[in-house]
Protein backbone atom coordinates (compact mmCIF):
# COMPACT_ATOMS: atom_id res chain seq x y z
CA UNK A 1 0.00 0.00 0.00
CA UNK A 2 2.88 2.52 0.37
CA UNK A 3 3.97 2.34 -3.46
CA UNK A 4 0.17 3.94 -3.86
CA UNK A 5 0.23 6.12 -1.21
CA UNK A 6 3.87 7.39 -2.71
CA UNK A 7 2.47 7.67 -6.35
CA UNK A 8 -0.30 9.92 -4.76
CA UNK A 9 1.72 12.24 -3.04
CA UNK A 10 4.43 12.20 -6.05
CA UNK A 11 1.31 13.35 -8.25
CA UNK A 12 0.22 15.99 -5.99
CA UNK A 13 3.67 17.59 -6.05
CA UNK A 14 4.20 17.37 -9.30
CA UNK A 15 0.88 19.32 -9.75
CA UNK A 16 1.87 21.90 -7.47
CA UNK A 17 5.26 22.18 -9.68
CA UNK A 18 3.15 22.60 -12.83
CA UNK A 19 1.13 25.14 -11.39
CA UNK A 20 4.08 27.00 -9.51
CA UNK A 21 6.46 27.10 -12.41
CA UNK A 22 3.83 27.99 -15.13
CA UNK A 23 1.10 30.33 -13.59
CA UNK A 24 3.07 32.18 -10.36
CA UNK A 25 6.24 32.97 -13.36
CA UNK A 26 4.83 33.90 -16.60
CA UNK A 27 7.34 35.01 -19.29
CA UNK A 28 7.02 38.61 -20.44
CA UNK A 29 4.33 39.08 -23.17
CA UNK A 30 3.26 35.42 -22.31
CA UNK A 31 -0.76 35.04 -22.24
CA UNK A 32 -3.25 33.20 -19.82
CA UNK A 33 -4.48 30.67 -22.23
CA UNK A 34 -0.70 30.16 -23.41
CA UNK A 35 0.57 29.60 -19.32
CA UNK A 36 -3.04 27.27 -19.18
CA UNK A 37 -1.79 25.12 -22.35
CA UNK A 38 1.54 24.63 -20.85
CA UNK A 39 -0.04 23.20 -17.39
CA UNK A 40 -2.16 20.35 -19.74
CA UNK A 41 1.00 19.81 -21.96
CA UNK A 42 3.14 19.36 -18.32
CA UNK A 43 0.50 16.95 -16.96
CA UNK A 44 0.38 14.79 -20.61
CA UNK A 45 3.98 14.27 -20.46
CA UNK A 46 4.09 13.58 -16.91
CA UNK A 47 1.93 10.57 -17.59
CA UNK A 48 3.45 9.47 -20.76
CA UNK A 49 6.72 9.44 -18.83
CA UNK A 50 5.08 7.20 -15.86
CA UNK A 51 3.64 5.33 -18.42
CA UNK A 52 7.16 5.06 -19.81
CA UNK A 53 6.46 6.39 -23.46
CA UNK A 54 9.16 8.44 -24.92
CA UNK A 55 8.55 11.79 -25.15
CA UNK A 56 8.60 12.70 -28.70
CA UNK A 57 6.93 15.48 -30.71
CA UNK A 58 5.24 12.39 -33.05
CA UNK A 59 4.13 10.44 -29.81
CA UNK A 60 2.64 13.58 -28.24
CA UNK A 61 0.66 14.68 -31.45
CA UNK A 62 -0.47 11.23 -31.42
CA UNK A 63 -1.72 10.99 -28.11
CA UNK A 64 -3.16 14.84 -28.19
CA UNK A 65 -4.14 15.05 -31.95
CA UNK A 66 -2.86 18.30 -31.52
CA UNK A 67 -0.76 20.14 -34.83
CA UNK A 68 2.51 20.31 -34.55
CA UNK A 69 2.69 23.86 -34.56
CA UNK A 70 0.11 23.70 -31.54
CA UNK A 71 2.26 20.99 -29.77
CA UNK A 72 5.59 23.27 -30.13
CA UNK A 73 3.52 26.38 -28.84
CA UNK A 74 3.02 24.31 -25.19
CA UNK A 75 6.84 22.95 -25.61
CA UNK A 76 8.50 25.48 -26.63
CA UNK A 77 7.97 27.74 -23.43
CA UNK A 78 8.69 24.41 -21.25
CA UNK A 79 12.18 24.51 -22.50
CA UNK A 80 13.16 28.24 -22.36
CA UNK A 81 11.51 27.48 -19.26
CA UNK A 82 14.33 24.56 -17.64
CA UNK A 83 11.38 22.87 -17.15
CA UNK A 84 12.13 20.42 -19.95
CA UNK A 85 15.58 19.23 -22.15
CA UNK A 86 15.19 18.79 -25.83
CA UNK A 87 17.76 16.21 -27.58
CA UNK A 88 17.72 15.53 -31.36
CA UNK A 89 17.66 11.58 -31.65
CA UNK A 90 16.93 8.95 -34.45
CA UNK A 91 13.50 8.76 -35.07
CA UNK A 92 11.61 5.37 -34.57
CA UNK A 93 12.03 3.76 -38.12
CA UNK A 94 16.23 5.20 -37.74
CA UNK A 95 16.36 7.16 -40.53
CA UNK A 96 15.32 10.69 -39.90
CA UNK A 97 15.65 13.17 -36.72
CA UNK A 98 12.87 13.49 -34.02
CA UNK A 99 12.77 15.98 -31.35
CA UNK A 100 12.89 14.00 -27.73
CA UNK A 101 11.97 15.73 -24.61
CA UNK A 102 12.88 14.69 -20.39
CA UNK A 103 11.99 16.93 -17.07
CA UNK A 104 15.23 18.69 -16.55
CA UNK A 105 16.37 16.92 -13.35
CA UNK A 106 16.13 20.32 -11.17
CA UNK A 107 12.86 19.62 -10.99
CA UNK A 108 12.82 16.34 -9.79
CA UNK A 109 15.20 17.52 -6.56
CA UNK A 110 14.92 16.12 -3.63
CA UNK A 111 12.49 17.86 -1.10
CA UNK A 112 10.00 18.64 -4.22
CA UNK A 113 8.69 14.95 -5.56
CA UNK A 114 10.73 11.76 -6.83
CA UNK A 115 12.01 11.31 -10.14
CA UNK A 116 9.79 9.82 -12.10
CA UNK A 117 10.91 6.27 -14.14
CA UNK A 118 13.96 6.90 -17.05
CA UNK A 119 12.43 6.92 -20.55
CA UNK A 120 12.82 4.07 -22.58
Amino acid sequence: MTGALDAYWQNKLFSAYALQEVLDKPIEGETPQSRLKQVGMMTVLYVMQQNDQKLTLSNIIEITGLTRNAVAESINPLIERGILTETIVKNSMGRGTARQFEFCPAGFRSGEFASPPPVK
